[in-house]
């Protein structure tokens, strides 16, 4: 085969600069050791990269995918959707129905109580290691 050209391209990416970032990434992942989809003919592997463009041996949209998941540093994940997790106010409003007998009671501290408990603690041993 003749060497390919941009125009031999183009109808299958229509952007020039689209083209060059595909081209360029299916390049380094021949590179890398992908298969071949087209016989090497001695070409370098910009020019495989584009005759398996121009011959529509791999899918564009399928590269540009690769491509955009391979630049990209944070993966969206979906999240589930927010009538799937109930919200503070429907659960304090469902709470709040129930009757006080079902609540399950914390212990509150105030400050002045949690100071006194704090003095009241021994302070660990101090070994040898610790006295400087």
């Amino acid at each position: 085969m003749a060497r390919v050209t941009v125009e031999d391209c183009i109808d299958k990416v229509d952007n020039r600069f689209e083209l060059v970032l595909l081209a360029g990434y299916r390049a380094r992942m021949i590179s890398s050791g992908a298969p071949l989809t087209v016989d090497r003919d001695r070409d370098k592997n910009p020019v495989v990269a584009l005759r398996e463009i121009a011959d529509e041996t791999i899918s564009v949209d399928d590269l540009k995918e690769d491509l955009i998941h391979s630049m990209q540093k944070h993966v969206e994940v979906d999240e589930p959707e927010e009538d799937a997790v109930p919200s503070r106010a429907s659960i304090g409003s469902s709470v709040s129905a129930r009757n006080d007998d079902d609540l399950q009671e914390f212990d509150r501290m105030s400050e002045e109580d949690l100071l006194r408990g704090l003095d009241g603690l021994v302070p660990p041993a101090q070994t040898d290691d610790d006295e400087g």
